[in-house]
């Protein structure tokens, strides 16, 4: 174990390395080379764009559909177009709307870089790893969805989504924007604005050849970390989260379960295992906020050596001025943002592609009590169990088999009383069960229903008498037959059976 930490901590320090004069990529880069799509799309079951201009009063042509415009990182072989830095400022100009031409485009990047120090230019001018548009790499990769923060552009961290890419991941992005302007709104309907569109993103993996779609997870920089949270209660192909210095405690109150919170956001959904990496600078110990409460998920705790919230954003290490660093240098934030994304890789690797070797590498750690260089502290705070879903339910009826749904449906509903099994879901399950000839597993069902609703709905009845029936149990099916006739005596089903089996 010794072995292991050593290594690990050895390459934290020995790969975060960068200059006062630029941003160098402060983590060491896997063994893929990366390519770079961009897309421009339209959500177009979403209205994004006025009647008319907010700013002209004029009527608004053209495709009123939210735009989506999409960065791909992506592991890849052979050449592609070379890209220096500038390159990714340029999509900033073409987020909302596709159809500028090449020197509007021009004309827009440099409106937005023509105040930043001499530094900051030269940076504009160096070469990035990704390459545009080189031919994909065969084979299957885990799927990473990077959401910006509050009114971010999709470059908000190009360095972490190239450095993911060259370890064998797809990263897409896509800006921040709010329901209905590039301006992000601080409320609910902004952050699930950005949810719909982490979704959007989502569907848009299952397009991608190389994309292994039953291994997503999302990674989210302040806002945007609330609306992944927010997109992985509704959608449970998300597998795993990341949240960078995130919002979910400043926005407490939109996944707490009170009368401002998204009602879908329960504990029971958030079964996935989350890293919250936060800065030094924290609000305190974490107390009752969902942070605290998920019970039903692996969650990692980790803590930066950072200054401020910007060491998580390689947009704003690069394009920030020396005095923004205050007693920090500009490299001393590089390598705090290396071992975060470090970290991420590490994290991924162990939860999302269940690699084994990463997997120990964050148990030793949180064993050993020493957090990794560039870490103030390192916890985990493991799941009690699995989370009383559905899906559990019928994982565990899977495994164990369906003589046993009455013990395993009532120690899940008393975990989770919304857990319930409606009469006619379970009149529609045994039959279901019935047409494809599996009449014992049926008669559980129905079994079941009859237990939960012993005075009503005669259908379930019914279901058991027929379920009986194909199981060639005569007596046990008039029995039923005759019960649900005593519910409802207009049972037609129920009658023409009883006179089948001569007992009228």
């Amino acid at each position: 174990m010794l072995r292991i930490l050593t290594t690990l901590l050895l390459a934290f320090v020995l790969a975060h390395t960068a200059t006062a004069a630029d941003f160098t990529p402060s983590a060491p880069p896997g063994p893929y080379r990366v390519g770079f799509h961009v897309r421009q799309q339209y959500d177009r079951a979403r209205v994004y764009q006025h009647p008319r201009s907010p700013v002209t009063a004029q009527a608004t042509s053209g495709d009123r559909s939210r735009p989506l415009q999409t960065l791909i990182w992506y592991p890849s072989i052979g050449t592609g177009g070379a890209l220096t830095y500038r390159d990714y400022v340029a999509t900033v100009a073409t987020e909302e709307e596709f159809s500028r031409m090449p020197d509007q485009v021009r004309r827009a990047t440099d409106a937005l870089v023509e105040t930043r120090t001499p530094q900051v230019q030269r940076d504009l001018s160096s070469p990035v790893r990704a390459l545009r548009d080189a031919p994909e790499r065969p084979g299957k990769f885990p799927v990473v969805i990077y959401a910006p923060s509050h009114s971010a552009y999709a470059i908000e961290n190009t360095d972490l989504c190239e450095y993911l890419a060259s370890h064998g991941y797809i990263v897409i992005a896509t800006p921040s924007l709010g329901p209905r302007s590039h301006t992000m709104t601080a409320s609910l309907e902004g952050a699930e604005a950005q949810a719909d569109d982490i979704g959007f993103l989502v569907g848009y993996a299952h397009t991608l050849v190389q994309a292994d779609t039953n291994r997503i997870a999302v990674v989210g920089h302040s806002w945007g970390s609330l609306a992944s949270v927010l997109a992985a209660a509704r959608d449970d192909r998300i597998r795993a989260l990341v949240t960078l210095d995130g919002s979910l405690r400043a926005a407490y109150d939109y996944v707490n379960g009170g009368p401002r919170a998204a009602g879908y956001v329960t504990l029971e959904r958030l079964g996935i295992p989350l890293l919250y990496m936060t800065r030094l600078q924290d609000e305190g110990a974490i107390g009752s906020e969902l942070l605290g409460r998920m019970r039903y998920a692996d969650v990692y705790l980790a803590t930066l050596d950072a200054a401020s919230h910007m060491d998580f954003s390689s947009w704003s290490l690069r394009m920030a001025p020396d005095a923004a660093f205050g007693t920090r240098t500009r490299a001393q934030s590089a390598q705090t943002y290396g071992a975060m994304a470090r970290m991420v890789e590490r994290f991924l690797d162990a939860r999302l592609r269940n690699d084994a070797p990463a997997r120990r590498q964050l148990d030793d750690t949180v064993a050993a009590n020493r957090p990794p260089a560039g870490f103030v502290s390192f916890a985990l705070r493991r799941a009690t169990g699995a989370p009383p879903t559905l899906d559990t339910f019928l994982e565990q009826l899977g495994q164990q088999g369906f003589e046993h749904i009455a013990t395993i449906y009532d120690r899940l509903h008393a975990q989770n009383p919304d857990l319930a099994l409606d009469p006619l879901q379970a009149h529609d399950w045994g039959m279901k069960l019935l047409r494809e000839r599996r009449a014992a597993d049926a008669m559980q069902v129905f079994r079941l229903g009859v237990k939960l609703y012993p005075e009503r709905f005669d259908f379930l009845y019914d279901g058991l008498g027929q379920a009986y029936e194909a199981a060639g149990e005569r007596d046990a099916a008039i029995a039923n037959y005759r019960q649900a006739l005593a519910l409802e005596p207009g049972q037609a089903h129920a009658r023409e059976r009883l006179g089948a089996l001569g007992a009228q």
